[in-house]
């Protein structure tokens, strides 16, 4: 325990990314010769992005809804540039440009960043996911409250590094309600606990974001059937109305093999027991174990300091119920969107109240923490500190939700889908169309975005290719891992981005660790609907 901030507080820190380290101050960074070299490659294709898109981005095919190869531009250029530099906001950035030059707009601040800023989906994700959060995160800083459950999970649960790993597993399933939800309350909830048994952030950042998207695909008791379910309803036979295709979303879970098979390997790798690992994965385990190096050396993980340390009142009774009431609120009140169409035996009338549950758990936090003592000062401290430790990723965000934008308006999907249809055969289709969304997924970074664009266009196809009933819920399985598999891995993914934040990683550190991983669950999932769909045609 340090020193006392102040006359009311007394400070007691988590370990932090540079005491992980074993040194003081920032991480080093790269040799000055590697900087160079990454800087003159990220120049180059930079340059001969833009370049590219001044020349051919004005060519749109007629008849099309997208601009050819150009409508790839922004997405590669951004993927090229945070694989090179590992650096986000910039190559998020450079790629909305280089979509503004194919499209012509040149004012990208005008034509992408204010309307996507400003829209009603980034406005919930800046005041739920980020704000809201955050500020309970910060106030669980003053009241102690997550350290408190953590400590008595420590004691009941955990034993060790592998059993940490199990409690953080076990988490991502608790909290199944959505992707972003799931990382960072999984993330902020066990890291204590992992970072106390030498767990590297790489192994538990796996972990968060393989339990979160995959998890709510397959445990669906939110709003995913309903959200697909608007957009194939009427497309085929078999989505005749709303509640069929609801219906359908819940037959074809067991057939989502992608989700299923990443989150089985995620408890197999949390118990140690998976066979192969992947080298860097391997070799932060190995280092955290054996050296306490909770990050890489030269990592730049981007929790901030505000969400990485406790600065209690002196006095106050810290105690299960900060966590644990807040907590039961969030879910409670999210609950009264799911529970009345579950007990009518009516899915369609599940509508989970979101914004409420989290305004409403953290006035619950901030009501229970002047109830025990806290002054308004410390806890309005303690909501602030924790809004302003995310403002690194309410800025990231907002630029994935505006690249996001620009490949829609670019037609990305559209001119994906339209270069594969040629290789259409009832035996591949499946793993086709999971080959598909993974890369749309990968490349735009968001699983809904790539369900909107490419269910209604693939279940059509899918009946007209064979209109077998079992061989629609091996397509249907197939756009829905395949699109959950670029949500959890992308770089600019904001589930990616939350479960590094959530356990202090860094956000590429996550990507090159996790991707060997997911990738082998994978083409495991692909393999088993060639194999099925050879037998139902």
């Amino acid at each position: 325990m340090s020193e006392p901030s102040s006359s009311s507080q007394t400070e007691v820190s988590t370990l932090r990314p540079t005491e992980a380290l074993g040194i003081e101050g920032e991480p080093a960074p790269p040799p000055r010769r590697v900087r160079r070299r990454r800087l003159a490659i990220a120049a180059a294709i930079a340059a001969a992005a833009i370049a590219l898109a001044l020349v051919v981005g004005r060519l749109r095919p007629e008849g099309v809804e997208h601009y050819g190869f150009a409508s790839l531009l922004p997405a590669i250029t951004t993927l090229a540039l945070v694989f090179i530099t590992r650096e986000v906001i910039s190559s998020l950035f450079l790629g909305i440009v280089v979509g503004g030059l194919v499209s012509a707009n040149w004012n990208v601040v005008d034509a992408y960043l204010l309307p996507s800023i400003g829209s009603d989906a980034y406005a919930i994700i800046l005041l739920v996911y980020l704000w809201a959060l955050g500020g309970l995160v910060g106030l669980w800083t003053r009241t102690g409250g997550a350290r408190h459950f953590a400590a008595w999970a420590g004691r009941t649960i955990v034993r060790g590094p592998r059993s940490a790993k199990f409690f953080a597993w076990l988490m991502g399933l608790v909290f199944h309600q959505g992707g972003t939800i799931s990382t960072v309350l999984a993330g902020t909830t066990v890291r204590p606990v992992t970072d106390e048994e030498r767990v590297s952030h790489e192994e538990v950042s796996y972990i968060v974001d393989s339990t979160a998207s995959p998890v709510a695909s397959i445990i669906p008791l939110n709003a995913w059937p309903i959200y697909v379910a608007g957009l194939v309803v009427g497309t085929t036979p078999l989505f005749a109305t709303e509640q069929q295709a609801i219906s359908f979303f819940f037959r074809a879970v067991p057939f989502n093999f992608y989700a299923i098979l990443a989150v089985t390997s995620t408890l197999f790798f949390a118990l140690e027991l998976l066979p192969w690992e992947g080298r860097r994965m391997r070799a932060a385990r190995e280092r955290s174990r054996q050296r306490g190096l909770l990050n890489a050396p030269g990592a730049r993980p981007i929790a901030a300091e505000e969400l990485m340390q406790l600065k209690v009142p002196r006095h106050y009774p810290t105690g299960l119920d900060d966590f644990l009431i807040p907590l039961a609120m969030l879910i409670g009140v999210a609950a009264t969107g799911v529970v009345p169409g579950l007990l009518a035996g009516d899915l369609s009338r599940i509508n989970v109240p979101i914004a409420e549950a989290f305004g409403l758990a953290v006035l619950t936090a901030i009501v229970l923490a002047l109830l025990k003592g806290m002054s308004v000062q410390d806890a309005l401290d303690g909501f602030i500190d924790g809004a302003k430790g995310v403002t690194i990723g309410a800025i990231i965000l907002g630029l994935a939700v505006t690249l996001g934008q620009v490949s829609k308006s670019l037609g990305t999907a559209a001119y994906i889908v339209d270069t594969t249809a040629g290789a259409i055969h009832p035996v591949l289709l499946p793993a086709l169309l999971l080959a598909i969304t993974m890369g749309i997924s990968f490349s735009t970074g968001t699983s809904f975005g790539t369900y909107a664009v490419v269910f209604p266009i693939a279940m059509p196809l899918a009946y007209a290719v064979h209109p077998d009933p079992f061989y629609q819920l091996l397509c249907f399985g197939a756009v829905t891992g395949g699109s959950v598999f670029g949500d959890q891995c992308s770089p600019i993914s904001d589930t990616t981005i939350l479960s590094s934040l959530a356990t202090g990683a860094d956000v590429m550190d996550h990507v090159y660790t996790q991707l060997p991983l997911a990738a082998a669950a994978a083409g495991l999932a692909g393999g088993l609907y060639l194999l099925l769909a050879a037998l139902a045609v």
